[in-house]
């Protein structure tokens, strides 16, 4: 019986990524904005779509780190890109944020192939004409591994960064990407579909996302919206910061970032459901449900727990 079972997920996990139809040119010309777009990951994401021939939008919280991305992005061949330094602790920054990117990327970009004239968007408290074909959402808030002190303050201030931004930026770009036939491509951790130990307030606010994003797509299915919702797992994110927070906590290695943006991106563009990097914690994330005990053997192969203990 084991056997049997073990083929049968190899067989399936075998036929998920051997589905890939990925074509670059259909990034040329897409209308894309990209969040937490200054460093590791997300700046891979946006040096891949500028090489690509997109027209981006980015955001960060730290501005002198984004024009040094724009700069690098406009070297490779993005034929437009604009940014706005944002902090997505603030409740009222997604609103500024897309209303940015809309009256942007008017200007920016043609049509891109396949796809129609833009149409005017309609936001709440937000109208005029604009258009995005990919909203990426890829920025974080994280503390450090181990801590110990779960005030109400500081898990209300990852709450908002790690879940309520991305649900406002999703309400207010919906109706645009709707229009366009677009993209929701989001980015996140292992500690959404798997929380662990030593992190219950990030992984909290993960799990609020995972479960958010994943019930967004089947209301667009049944409602027979055209817009593809792609949630990316990946590993340790290789941000200075978030490496910093977890060293000599967890064994896991950095997720190389230009690879992990680049499956990312063929996910977003393929329209796939779900892309996970490394590929071996889409097994985990299965064995989530079916088998507990396994996962905690996984789980403690990756986490020095003394040491966590000991944070």
């Amino acid at each position: 019986m084991k056997v049997l079972l073990l083929t049968g997920l190899g067989a399936l996990l075998f036929a998920f990524y051997w589905n890939d139809n990925f074509d670059p040119a259909s990034l040329q010309g897409a209308r894309v904005l990209l969040t937490g777009a200054s460093a590791g990951v997300g700046e891979e994401l946006a040096y891949h779509y500028a090489r690509l021939g997109s027209h981006l939008v980015l955001t960060a919280h730290t501005e002198a780190l984004l024009q040094k991305v724009v700069g690098n992005c406009r070297k490779l061949g993005a034929p437009k890109v604009f940014y706005i330094a944002a902090d997505m602790a603030s409740p009222e920054v997604p609103g500024r944020v897309v209303q940015f990117a809309l009256d942007k990327l008017v200007q920016g970009g043609g049509v891109t192939p396949g796809r129609g004239l833009r149409t005017t968007y309609q936001l709440t408290g937000l109208s005029g004409p604009g258009g995005l074909d990919y909203l990426v959402l890829n920025h974080l808030g994280a503390t450090p591994a181990g801590t110990r002190a779960r005030s109400a303050q500081a898990t209300r201030w990852l709450v908002q960064v790690n879940f309520l931004s991305y649900v406002q930026l999703t309400s207010l770009a919906l109706p645009s990407l709707t229009d366009n036939k677009g993209s929701l491509v989001v980015v996140f951790s292992l500690l959404g579909p798997v929380p662990a130990s030593f992190s219950s307030p990030y992984s909290a606010a993960k799990f609020a996302l995972d479960g958010f994003f994943i019930s967004l797509r089947r209301e667009l299915d049944v409602q027979d919206v055209n817009v593809a919702v792609t949630v990316c797992v990946l590993g340790l994110r290789d941000r200075a910061s978030a490496a910093e927070g977890v060293r000599g906590v967890t064994r896991a290695r950095e997720a190389p970032g230009p690879k992990a943006a680049l499956a990312v991106i063929r996910g977003g563009a393929t329209r796939a459901p779900g892309v996970f990097y490394p590929r071996r914690l889409h097994l985990l994330c299965l064995l989530r449900g079916w088998l507990p005990h396994s996962r905690a053997w996984f789980i403690r192969q990756e986490l020095n727990v003394t040491a966590a203990a000991a944070a």
